[in-house]
């Protein structure tokens, strides 16, 4: 698959094509980040990426192949004592070395960032300098619906409870009780997401990971909405890697980096359950004692991915799995021999899993998961819920998830049988996004017009700082009731 894209109309213009890209620094957002800028200079070999990131990632991603027209740029690390802490350094602390940063980058200078949405002081220097901004949105277009015109444009009237919030395009309805953001524990993010809301508005372009055809309606209404070009660009995933052994694998001598696909191959077709976590957060240690037991007494192939204690789980899930504590998860998706996939619901995961054509056991774990969960379930009715309700601090019984995992991993039962259809239809869906013609296809290609367009317009204001005001928002908000 090539997607075909103009070359520039100048040999001139081709010196304006500089891209910072500007993740938020953890895992499941730098992921989607990259692979985007990979996909972009795979379509023109005439863009420049600096892709932006603190000193401790530039360490751990280094070594990852990437296109000679994307280098790595670094900013000072940002710590803190606990999650919170860490957010807030990222808030308040990478903004003043990102402008020093910039002012060391002219040759050539940059022409447009690409932030993460959340990160909106990204989107305030751009404005401040004249250089246009694409806000990065991580999650799902639903989760942007609610926290723009639920939570951010009404925030006022809302009050956690038992509230239903029903008048998502498309989605049934979803209880404020099950949108973390508004716990009284994540009142400082909430403020921070808020805020971020309002610069979205301030930037030039909207970006969504998503594919048009999993979110049509909420897509079209945001549209009709925000006057702002929007692109649907997902899946931004490493299928485009699929040929390659990973820098992980080739590195790993000693451990089971390859012998976990060796045992996947002698598996029988759609019986392996893969588990995993994501690359962060992580569920308590009694439910896991929970579900490594409920593996061991159901009899079900499974391969775990999970960071933290692997030999205590090995020892306690039996002998019908593989316990890693890393694993190449498109790559295990897409084998064969896996029937099922148990995730906390990060969106990139999910998108992975879309694209591997696999039913999902959802068991969401935090902030837009819970949201992600019901999609899934309701919406597009490819899996089932782990938590019958969903909540966070529920706990599920060995003998709940015996039951669950047994039935669900049961190819011959009706209900099976009808999830795996489905799924296959969505995976047929993303599939065709991606090729030629196809509306993610679309999508960028009319983004990397932009870019160009962009930078010539860049070069003939002469990248001038315009003050406090900067780029004027082209933006506006119709009436939303």
């Amino acid at each position: 698959m090539e997607l075909q894209v103009p070359n520039p109309p100048t040999p001139k213009s081709i010196t304006m094509s500089h891209v910072l890209v500007v993740p938020y620094p953890s895992r499941g957002h730098i992921n989607p980040m990259m692979n985007l800028s990979k996909l972009l200079v795979s379509h023109n070999p005439n863009i420049l990426v600096t892709f932006v990131v603190t000193q401790e990632w530039k360490t751990l991603i280094n070594s990852e192949p990437k296109p000679d027209n994307i280098r790595l740029e670094t900013i000072p690390n940002v710590s803190g004592d606990n999650f919170m802490k860490v957010v807030e350094a990222v808030m308040t602390e990478m903004e003043a070395p990102f402008e020093r940063l910039i002012d060391r980058l002219v040759q050539p200078p940059p022409t447009l960032i690409i932030c993460d949405a959340f990160l909106f002081w990204a989107v305030d220097v751009g404005n401040r300098r004249n250089i246009p901004v694409a806000a990065f949105w991580t999650t799902s277009t639903s989760e942007l619906w609610v926290q723009f015109f639920h939570i951010f444009l009404q925030g006022k009237h809302l009050e956690n409870g038992e509230k239903i919030i029903d008048y998502i395009p498309a989605n049934s309805w979803i209880r404020l009780t099950d949108i973390p953001l508004l716990d009284k524990n994540n009142h400082q993010i909430l403020q921070w997401a808020m805020e971020a809301c309002q610069w979205i508005l301030k930037a030039q372009y909207l970006l969504l990971p998503s594919i048009y055809e999993l979110e049509p309606q909420v897509i079209d209404a945001l549209k009709s909405k925000l006057k702002i070009p929007i692109y649907t660009i997902g899946p931004n995933i490493p299928y485009f890697n699929l040929g390659h052994k990973s820098v992980h694998d080739l590195n790993c001598v000693n451990d089971s980096s390859q012998s976990y696909l060796d045992w996947l191959n002698l598996q029988p077709y759609g019986s392996v359950l893969y588990i995993s976590y994501g690359s962060f957060l992580s569920v308590s240690r009694t439910q896991m004692d929970e579900i490594a037991a409920a593996l061991k007494d159901s009899g079900v192939r499974f391969l775990w991915v999970t960071r933290d204690e692997t030999q205590r789980l090995k020892e306690m899930c039996g002998k019908m799995g593989y316990v890693v504590t890393w694993c190449d998860q498109l790559r295990v998706l897409l084998h064969p021999s896996i029937g099922g996939y148990w995730t906390h619901c990060g969106w990139n995961s999910v998108i992975e899993g879309i694209f591997s054509g696999v039913p999902f056991l959802t068991f969401p774990i935090a902030m837009d998961q819970p949201m992600i969960s019901k999609i899934i379930v309701e919406d597009w009715k490819i899996g089932w819920r782990v938590k019958k309700d969903d909540k966070l601090e529920t706990l599920v019984t060995r003998e709940e998830i015996v039951v669950l995992i047994r039935k669900f991993m049961d190819l011959d039962s009706d209900l099976g049988s009808d999830l795996r259809k489905r799924a296959k239809e969505l995976q047929l869906l993303c599939q065709d996004a991606i090729k030629k013609g196809g509306s993610s296809e679309t999508n960028i290609n009319a983004f990397l017009k932009n870019i160009f367009e962009s930078g010539l317009a860049h070069e003939g204001s002469n990248g001038s700082n315009e003050g406090s005001n900067g780029l004027q928002a082209h933006v506006a908000i119709d009436n939303f009731n």
